[in-house]
Order: C-alpha cells, then structure tokens, then sequence
C-alpha cells in the first residue's frame, strides 16, 4: 500500500529498543524481570544460579530464529525488532500466528513437546535474550512468582490467539489490531500513539483473516476519518476514543 497521506510526521517514531539495565538491573523491557524481583532477585542472584540470559543477535530481516520441527531447547525474549511467528500448511499456504514486540516472548507453546510447533522469523533487526528452559523450569520451581509469570505468558498467549476467532468486521478487527499494539508498546515504556508497522500488510491482513486490499481499504478510511495518521509504516493514533470503541468488542474491555 502506497502512502496514505502527504503530511509528513514531524519526527520519526523512536525506535523499540530495551537498554541493557546495569549490574544489578534488568534490561527496560525484561519479561521476567519483575517476577525476579518481587522475589527479591536481581541481576547479582541470577548469576548464582547460572541462568545468565544469552543475548543473540542481530538478526536479519528474514532470518529464522527457529523452524517447526526444531528440538526445544530455549525461549527467547524480543529485546529489539518485531518477530512474527506463523505456520505453513500441507498446500503450501502461510499462517500468520502473531507478532511479537519488545519484551514479549517466543517459544512458550513449545513447553509440552520437544520440538518447536511454528516458524518464528525477524521482520527487522532483531536482538534477542535466550533463556535455557531446563534452567528457567527449575528455578521457577524454586521461585513461585517466576512461575506465576511463565503462567501468565502462557496465557497471555493463549488469549491473543483467541481474539480474533469471533465474526468480527474488518474496522473491528484493524482497530483491535492497533489498540492491542499500542497498548503492548506502551506497557513496555514506549509510544503509545506512535509507532511502526513493521509488518507488511499482506502479514497483517494474514492475521487478521481479511483481504490485503480490505486491509488497505479499511487504514484509508480510518485515516479519512480522522482517526489515526499513516505514513508508509509509520502509524499515529489521532483519536483513541472511538478506535478503542470498535476494538472493545474483539478485545473484551
């Protein structure tokens, strides 16, 4: 899809990119990072333990991080970039399953089997933090506010695969897209109002069940309307009210 609007923005969105903490404090985005510390760990206890992270990275536009059928060994937190995840059926056919943000993780609906279940492939630079499972299984059993927090990703997970399986309209299910990602990008110290689309629209419209030119169709006349702004992938939310309206339903608010 071409450019939706003449209006340039006045500067570019800031880029999603956690910092890498200190010592003793966590990177901005850490998935575990508050369990860890409710528990009255830091950066200097972890160590102890021998479950440093292993920061992997920089990945590549279109590198895989890993491919159905690979064994599970690991889970990775996004520190940086976008990763979508997705399946390919017996014909060949692509599956969009999600895309995954600063301080969300991959690999998690791996957990009851030895190989991973879906491809998962950069959409930009991506950095990662790769948590061995078999370290982070046993100190979760040690620590019960980790465990609590893989359970809440699990579900976490669980619920966003679930949104979108309702008899949604095309607005409905674009506005959830939108708010569900400022809202991810804000809980983890980003723009909530302006950010990237890093994901083509064929990607999007893939997820969303919907038609690549019902998807452009449908960011046309919400920018028409005055809701929001787009700039090639460069989206800012103008009017939040009514974009939070048509999204309540697929999100459940």
């Amino acid at each position: 899809m071409g450019d939706l609007s003449n209006l340039p923005f006045p500067r570019q969105s800031p880029r999603t990119l956690a910092d890498d903490g200190d010592a003793l404090k966590f990177c901005t985005t850490c998935a575990f990072s508050q369990a860890c510390l409710d528990e009255g760990m830091d950066k200097a206890a972890l160590m102890d333990l021998h479950v440093l992270v292993e920061h992997v990275g920089p990945l590549h536009a279109g590198e895989h991080i890993f491919r159905e059928g690979d064994p599970f060994e690991a889970i990775a937190a996004v520190r940086a970039g976008t990763v979508k995840t997705y399946l390919v059926d017996r014909d060949g056919h692509e599956h969009v399953l999600g895309f995954h943000l600063p301080g969300e993780v991959i690999g998690l609906n791996a957990i009851d089997g030895e190989t991973y279940p879906c491809n998962a492939v950069a959409l930009d630079t991506v950095m990662l933090c790769r948590f061995s499972f078999p370290k982070i299984a046993t100190l979760a059993s040690r620590l019960p506010g980790l465990q609590r927090q893989l359970f809440r990703l699990l579900s976490r997970d669980i619920g966003r695969a679930a949104l979108l399986a309702g008899d949604w309209s095309a607005d409905q299910r674009m506005a959830a897209f939108l708010i569900g990602m400022s809202r991810r990008l804000a809980a983890r110290g980003f723009s909530p109002d302006r950010f990237q689309l890093t994901m083509a629209r064929t990607d999007i419209a893939n997820y969303l069940r919907l038609a690549p030119e019902t998807v452009s169709r449908v960011l046309k006349r919400l920018q028409d309307d005055g809701l929001l702004r787009i700039d090639r992938r460069e989206v800012e939310l103008l009017e939040r009210k009514p974009l939070e309206a048509l999204a309540a339903a697929v999100l459940r608010d």
